[in-house]
Formats: structure tokens, C-alpha cells, sequence
């Protein structure tokens, strides 16, 4: 376990995962909640796939070989960096797109005890809305409804699954942080 004695303040020690598919409001959420923390850290896990300058194999449907290591490289990287900002006495807040069984992976890459999962999951309407609303595009060759499925079907049911379809942001982060309890993960 990864604690620090320098830890000021109140609110969540440890790690908080938020995961969901592309337009679920992760990095959003992720932000605002690390924005209402004493000390926190967003650890944005695409900009690990972003530091690969040449040789990147982007993660597509049926990816598999170098995208799926480069994937996992990813994940090991932020849980690593998140380990590293909770021994400094920083809440850590992870956010990235980690479905099925690569986030039971992921939660035992994480040291940090506690750890919080909190899985963003609006309705695929609300998401196809949201992405069409951005700014940046981020599904390609991926479909809203199938990462939807995959989610829901695939994914563990661990730590808290909210529908944040009717949510602002801050009652998200509201959610969020009144029911912390349910998203402990041993």
C-alpha cells in the first residue's frame, strides 16, 4: 500500500479510476473532480499513446500483436504514474478507456490501496450526442453502440457504475464523490 504522510486536507486518498467509452464525459469528470480535491493528479492515459512518436499501432477493432501491447504498455504506464502520485500524497485521478477483462488487469496494475473504479456509462443516445457535440472525434473505425455493448456485456461489474445520461458534470462529480463507498475495489 502506497500512502503518504504528507497528505493534507480531506478527501479521497488513493487512486480513482474513471473509465467508460469514448464520449462518456471521463476527462470531463475526471478534471472537475481533481479540480475540487486538496491535492490531486489527473493522469490522462492517452497521452501515453500520444508519446509515441513513430511506430504507434493505434488500438482498432480486432487489434491485436503491437496495438494490444502498446495498449497494455499504456495502462502499466498510467497505473505506475498514478502509484507514484499517491506515494507523493496526491489523490490520483486516472481516466481512460479501459473495457472488459483489461480492467480487472488494470485494477491489479494499480498498488494504491484504497482504489476506486468508477465507470461512466450513459446511455449510447446521450454518448452519440456528446460526440457529435465535440470538438475532436475519437471513435474511427469503433461504433458507439458496439463500444457500448462491449462495455456492458464484457466489462466486469466492478466499483460504481453510474448513468451520468441526465448529469451535469458537477452532479457527476457529486455522484461521484457520495458514493466513493461503492466504488472501493480490494
Amino acid at each position: 500500500m502506497h500512502t503518504s504522510e504528507a497528505r493534507t486536507g480531506t478527501g479521497p486518498e488513493g487512486v480513482v479510476v474513471i473509465t467508460g467509452i469514448m464520449a462518456a464525459g471521463k476527462s470531463t469528470v475526471a478534471q472537475a473532480l481533481a479540480e475540487r480535491l486538496p491535492r490531486a493528479a489527473h493522469v490522462r492515459g492517452d497521452v501515453f499513446r500520444r508519446m509515441i512518436v513513430s511506430g504507434r499501432e493505434e488500438y482498432e477493432p480486432g487489434a491485436g500483436g503491437e496495438a494490444e501491447a502498446q495498449l497494455r504498455l499504456r495502462y502499466g504506464l498510467s497505473a505506475a504514474t498514478a502509484d507514484a502520485y499517491a506515494a507523493a500524497g496526491f489523490t490520483a485521478i486516472v481516466q481512460d478507456v479501459i473495457l472488459g477483462e483489461e480492467l480487472e488487469r488494470y485494477v491489479g496494475l494499480v498498488r494504491t490501496r484504497p482504489l476506486y473504479v468508477v465507470v461512466l456509462a450513459p446511455r449510447p443516445e446521450a454518448v452519440a450526442a456528446r460526440e457529435a457535440a465535440r470538438h475532436k472525434t475519437g471513435y474511427g473505425e469503433w461504433t458507439v453502440e458496439a463500444l457500448d455493448q462491449g462495455l456492458r456485456a464484457d466489462t466486469p461489474r466492478i466499483g460504481l457504475w453510474l448513468d451520468s445520461s441526465e448529469l451535469t458534470v458537477a452532479r457527476t462529480v457529486d455522484a461521484v464523490l457520495a458514493r466513493l463507498a461503492e466504488a472501493a475495489v480490494a
